[in-house]
């Protein structure tokens, strides 16, 4: 799969092509339907796909300091979307300058001057240009002009996470910021992925018999509610089963929210300097004091035996 960052860098000879336009936070299974549809109606055509998105997100520049928590980083937007058979992933740095072309000049300088759309894929809310004025009513009128069509997919999946509501990047923000980490796998089709470099701590783990990977995450990143998670571990391409803790080690009089991943079962592990990444499977427990260091002890080895069994009844289940 081709990557491109800004208009500059897609190739001067690029042909006709399928499109599909938005923030595509987590790839989530609403999203999945129209990059699917888009990667579908591209083969029909003969033409490739394009999935273009923004960075940073658009709400940071519109209203500063409003970036939301982010489910995947573009790295792991475009490994999602190359796994769906995406043929070119378009970055589009989102600039003051950029935010203020209307609809209809975004549609030429990106659409057609660029991409050369044969057909672009969108959900029926898709706002695009200045003020968010431009919706699939505008771009379907000016496919007239422009020699493309306009195929509007309705992405609206439901399940049992947030008590039935439509599937969305804002309900798996929420859903995660309250620990609800199974409820943002069904969402997601995936368990929630948190990624960073591993850092030195205050190596209180390892003292303690529960030697654990300190992950230094990516700047906004949505990181589950503090407590006790049973997931992965992926590291040097590997998927080690694992207990993780978040929030901010009370017991030792912590303040700062730190990630922490114990891989279990697992001896003489090294991944200082390396970058990680945590996925969520279930939450254990919230995050607690208590009376002494023995009791902590206690609780570490239960969490870790519970953990245990969740991945495994997982594992069966897959």
């Amino acid at each position: 799969m081709q990557r491109w960052r800004g208009l500059e860098d897609i190739p001067q000879d690029w042909g006709r092509s399928v499109v599909t336009i938005g923030s595509y936070d987590g790839v989530h299974r609403g999203h999945q339907l129209i990059i699917g549809r888009a990667v579908e109606r591209a083969r029909e055509l003969g033409v490739p796909s394009v999935v273009v998105t923004f960075d940073p997100h658009p709400s940071e520049v519109v209203r500063p300091g409003s970036h939301p928590p982010l489910l995947a980083p573009h790295h792991r937007r475009a490994e999602l979307m190359a796994a769906l058979g995406v043929d070119a992933v378009l970055i589009l740095p989102f600039t003051t300058e950029f935010s203020q072309l209307s609809p209809a000049d975004f549609i030429v300088k990106v659409l057609v001057d660029k991409l050369h759309a044969l057909a672009v894929i969108e959900g029926p809310n898709f706002r695009f240009g200045h003020r968010a004025a431009g919706n699939v009513g505008f771009l379907t009128e000016l496919g007239g002009t422009y020699d493309y069509t306009v195929e509007v997919i309705d992405l609206y999946v439901t399940g049992d996470a947030g008590g039935g509501q439509p599937f969305s990047s804002t309900l798996t923000r929420r859903l995660i910021a309250e620990g609800e980490v199974a409820g943002a796998a069904e969402i997601l089709g995936r368990p929630h992925r948190v990624e960073g470099i591993v850092v030195r701590g205050a190596q209180r783990g390892r003292a303690l018999g529960f030697p654990t990977a300190n992950v230094e995450t990516l700047p906004h990143t949505a990181i589950p509610a503090d407590g006790v998670y049973a997931g992965w571990l992926e590291a040097d391409g590997e998927s080690m089963p694992a207990a993780v803790s978040v929030g901010t080690n009370p017991q030792f009089g912590g303040t700062e929210r730190t990630v922490e991943a114990y891989a279990i079962d697992r001896v003489g592990l090294d991944l200082y300097g390396l970058h990680v990444a945590v996925d969520f499977l279930a939450y254990v427990r919230g995050m607690l004091k208590f009376d002494t260091v023995d009791d902590l002890l206690v609780a570490m080895a239960g969490d870790v035996k519970r953990c245990a069994e969740l991945i495994a009844a997982h594992d069966r289940d897959r």
